[in-house]
């Protein structure tokens, strides 16, 4: 068994939810129960990919404080990349213990918080602890305190151990009838590779250098190849030539490039196609586009997934039949 603890406090000597999860993690490796930690305070910078620890455990513990109001900017900030980073079909699956102690008011509130979330995430929430603790010397002073936090641990393995049921919770049902998930459409693959790339400054920071220099590199070549009153026959040419059939794939694509008047349109369906610029009746994805960017991907310089992660080019309609494109075009570059 395995279990992570997500602390979302300041780290200060005197956190009373520390000493909490310090007992926690003693008791859980006594019952031979692997714990790992992670304090989100040390990984600010990489919150948005923390969901993904979460699929290697059988269960976590949420643990923070409250010191003013709420549950603090460390673990709202977790619970936000849960929902839109996480593997929701692994989190339903997943035992959730709140940990929530005071040194001023809510630590009740806090604790419901933690479950709530949970609830909605589609996790099993598992009964916490929580308390007003205004000096962490009252553990020493008060054994029943430790006999509690130690049942506490023990009822959590019970628990997980026995994959235990709970009710239905009510919160679950109404998020079915009114709440609306605005689904990315990408794989649990995807969502880690792009919630890597979310928490990366530098990464977004080179990928606009790299691309203005490249912009700035290609502008005249591209231009004396393309500009010359040929632009369509350019773009036919360039999509036919590289048009790799695929087998179950069907799809109208309607490009909007810039200075073009007209759009561009792509008709596949298996192993037939069609180029042309004109009128798209019900295209499935519509892409705006700039010149410079569509001649980088005619030029095996950009795809189109990349395009749209970095933000170069305007989509709306299937996210899959966007991801098709560049199964379907296999650029090798200029001739």
């Amino acid at each position: 068994m395995k279990i992570n603890i997500y602390y979302g406090g300041r780290g200060l000597i005197d956190d009373p939810t520390l000493y909490v999860i310090n007992k926690f993690q003693s008791v859980l490796e006594e019952l031979h129960v692997e714990v790992e930690r992670f304090n989100l305070y040390e990984q600010k910078n990489n919150i948005t990919t923390l969901p993904q620890t979460i699929k290697s455990a059988d269960g976590i513990i949420l643990a923070t404080t409250v010191e003013w109001h709420g549950i603090g900017g460390y673990m709202t900030q977790f619970l936000d990349a849960c929902w839109l980073y996480g593997d929701k079909e692994k989190i339903s699956k997943i035992y959730m213990c709140p940990i929530v102690m005071s040194t001023t008011y809510g630590e009740r509130e806090g604790k419901l918080d933690l479950a709530v979330a949970w609830e909605i995430l589609g996790g099993q929430p598992c009964s916490g602890i929580c308390g007003y603790i205004a000096d962490t010397s009252i553990f020493e002073r008060n054994e029943n305190y430790n006999t509690i936090i130690e049942k506490k641990v023990e009822n959590l393995y019970r628990t997980i151990n026995q994959k235990l049921e709970s009710l239905p919770a009510s919160n679950q049902a109404v998020k079915k009838m009114v709440s609306i998930n605005r689904s990315n459409d990408l794989t649990p693959q995807e969502s880690e590779q792009l919630s890597h790339y979310a928490s990366d400054d530098s990464y977004v920071m080179q990928q606009k250098e790299d691309l203005q220099e490249l912009t700035s590199m290609f502008r005249d070549l591209m231009g004396k190849d393309t500009v010359s009153g040929n632009n369509e026959d350019e773009y036919v040419r360039m999509f036919r030539k590289n048009f790799s059939p695929q087998p179950g794939i069907a799809a109208k694509y309607k490009l909007t490039i810039e200075g073009e008047k007209k759009p561009f349109a792509i008709e596949v369906n298996g192993p037939k196609s069609e180029f042309y610029f004109g009128n798209v009746e019900e295209a499935d994805v519509e892409i705006s586009i700039s010149k410079e960017n569509i001649d980088d991907i005619m030029y095996a310089r950009m795809t189109f997934q990349r395009a749209f992660m970095t933000g170069l080019i305007k989509m709306k309609g299937d996210m899959k039949k966007l991801r098709d494109l560049d199964l379907l075009f296999t650029f090798m570059g200029k001739d």
